[in-house]
């Protein structure tokens, strides 16, 4: 009987609705202003890129799902509920960062330090896109919080912290960590 109890406890701690955007401190924290705020894209199925993958083309890509999609416009919302100010948003030129950055955010620019460098058609790109990532955020000066949605790849690389689908990472600009949210 206590072993039924136990694993219905567990499975009830897996489905548990766990409300991420409850975390007041890095809300507070955002609040302030002059934060990194790293968003791996949300939900797209699969893994890596196809082998006929075109940047150009999105239907060569692997694309945001419904969930996806549903899962970015509920990080726009968190960011807008909160009251929470945005200088910029830079995303990678794959699509579904993105699209992720567009149904979150509507505004955003492209920015090639954020690509994905995971394939290795890709991966001898780490080294000069982190450096002109690191550059870009030495030189950036705002009050407002500065939005990159990338991959898992490039988070990873500057934050040597894994992240998933749609999880938002919040740092200082020198990288130390403030605390992160998964959006699912």
């Amino acid at each position: 009987m206590i072993k039924k109890i136990v694993i219905l406890l567990f499975i009830g701690l897996l489905f548990q609705n766990n409300n991420a955007f409850s975390d007041d401190e890095i809300v507070k924290s955002l609040k302030e202003g002059k934060k990194l705020v790293f968003i791996r894209h949300a939900i797209a199925p699969g893994n890596g890129d196809p082998n006929n993958f075109d940047i150009k083309d999105c239907s060569t890509q692997r694309n945001l799902d419904e969930n996806g999609i549903l899962q970015s416009k509920k990080i726009g919302l968190f960011f807008e509920n909160n009251n929470i100010k945005i200088d910029k948003v830079l995303s990678s030129e794959w699509c579904r960062c993105k699209d992720t950055a567009k149904y979150a955010f509507q505004n955003f620019k492209t920015f090639n330090a954020l690509n994905s460098f995971y394939d290795e058609r890709f991966a001898a790109n780490e080294v000069k896109q982190i450096k002109d990532l690191r550059n870009y955020i030495k030189n950036w000066d705002s009050d407002k919080n500065l939005v990159l949605v990338t991959h898992f790849v490039v988070i990873s690389s500057i934050l040597n912290i894994g992240s998933s689908s749609g999880e938002i990472i919040v740092s200082d600009k020198k990288f130390n960590i403030i605390g992160s949210f998964n959006t699912m």
